[in-house]
């Protein structure tokens, strides 16, 4: 009898669309950086343990990170179509119950958790999100208990293997836009074993909470973090005000989206500070903030044009590439309306904000090649060879030319806004005194 393949097993067709996957993925980035991999351990099992913030998102870009295969789990609701089941599993993804679905169903996880301890047997990296759901802010949310469960069984069942829990924070410059930027920073693992043999003293499940609290501020670590409370707003549009001051006081020669990551935490430390040492200051910066956040979002301005570094030279290299790309952009523009349209239409039918990117990137990778097909023989029909062939190419990056010259028009709509609203630069200013002639 044949032996039956296991979720882990290298699959040729899957294999194949990685890398189809990993290299539209980073199309849809303007930047995707890691930071960190020379902390992923190398002699055991590996479970990695992401901040979710951006839905399917989340997982393209962890799968992406290096070209070994993945193994990861996701809500059991979404398997109940069997079809639907069958394409997940293929794609290495496993259910997983929640509390949320109740004492019984969350029984039902054993199963998932005996599976996991196979692939991990393999060697092969294991992906669950330990916050259980996602939310689009740069903050965390409560771990489950799930992470350690699975963890401290196969650790049982592994005595002889090192098994690591590896902390990852994803940073997305925005969560909604396509071509944004992605930073994903790998923080020091958590090896399960010499955790648990240290603190004999523990109960199972007091060792389960001490992780936890360890996982989660070595996570909060390795993001922009922000708690999320009433001041989330107010203190998300100061760290913008403020970040370009606060990469040139760093130093020189970081990577960008490094010093953006450095500078932002330094401010939220700052305006911790300023609540202990002047509480009156301190209450007026988030009042400015929260004001500033108000107007811009009224007024659709956009962050990119508060915290840009150098705002005239950037202008004016936007408006140039406008010139350049516009008589390119409109006519590829109507030949990619086929894939906005649907893309509008599916928006309309999502609950979730969050989902946008992931929706936006599904049908980008899957509807663009069918057109550039149509388009490819409708060129070759009514042209030349010599003159549809060089079309063809021509065509072949016009949903992010598109797509990038779109974000362009709209930054500089924003820029202009920005430069007509004195209360709102006004406001920016202020808070820019208030955190620079502080005595923190």
């Amino acid at each position: 009898m044949a032996k039956q393949k296991k979720i882990q097993d290298f699959d040729a067709a899957y294999a194949f669309l990685r890398h189809y996957v990993d290299f539209t993925l980073k199309l849809s980035y303007r930047t995707v950086r890691y930071v960190g991999l020379e902390r992923i351990p190398q002699d055991g099992a590996v479970i990695y343990a992401p901040n979710h913030t951006n839905a399917l998102m989340d997982a393209l870009v962890l799968l992406a990170m290096d070209r070994k295969a993945k193994v990861f789990v996701a809500r059991a609701d979404i398997f109940r179509n069997p079809k639907l089941a069958k394409i997940f599993t293929w794609l290495k993804i496993m259910p997983i119950m929640r509390s949320r679905d109740g004492f019984d169903q969350v029984k039902k996880n054993y199963q998932t958790i005996e599976k996991a301890v196979d692939v991990l047997r393999d060697k092969v990296p294991f992906c669950i999100f330990p916050e259980g759901t996602h939310q689009a802010k740069y903050s965390s949310l409560p771990l489950s208990k799930g992470i350690f469960r699975i963890a401290f069984q196969a650790q049982e069942l592994m005595p002889d293997m090192p098994l690591y829990i590896v902390p990852v924070g994803l940073r997305y410059g925005s969560f909604f836009r396509f071509r944004s930027t992605v930073r994903v920073q790998i923080a020091d693992p958590i090896n399960v074993g010499e955790f648990i043999s240290s603190h004999p003293e523990m109960t199972p499940q007091e060792q389960m909470n001490s992780m936890k609290e360890l996982l989660a501020e070595r996570m909060k670590q390795s993001i922009f973090y922000i708690p999320n409370d009433e001041n989330y707003d107010a203190v998300y549009e100061i760290c913008a005000a403020v970040v370009k001051k606060q990469v040139k006081q760093l130093e020189k020669g970081k990577n960008r989206l490094d010093a953006h990551f450095e500078a932002n935490n330094i401010t939220v430390k700052q305006i911790d500070a300023l609540k202990e040492s002047n509480p009156l200051s301190a209450e007026r910066l988030l009042q400015l903030g929260a004001e500033a956040s108000k107007i811009r979002k009224k007024e659709k301005i956009s962050l990119a044009s508060v915290s840009i570094k150098y705002p005239v030279l950037s202008r004016i290299l936007k408006f140039l590439f406008l010139v350049v790309a516009l008589p390119y952009c409109i006519p590829v523009s109507i030949l990619t309306l086929p894939i906005n349209a649907l893309c509008n239409f599916l928006f309309t039918k999502l609950k979730d904000y969050a989902f946008r990117n992931s929706v936006r990137y599904l049908v980008n990778i899957l509807l663009w090649p069918l057109l550039m097909i149509i388009y490819s023989i409708v060129a070759y029909i009514c042209l030349p060879w010599q003159w549809a062939l060089p079309l063809t190419v021509v065509l072949l990056p016009a949903p992010v030319v598109a797509q990038e010259t779109w974000r362009l028009m709209r930054l500089v709509a924003s820029d202009i806004k920005l430069l007509a609203n004195s209360s709102l630069r006004s406001k920016y200013r202020e808070i820019r005194e208030i955190i620079f002639n502080q005595k923190l």
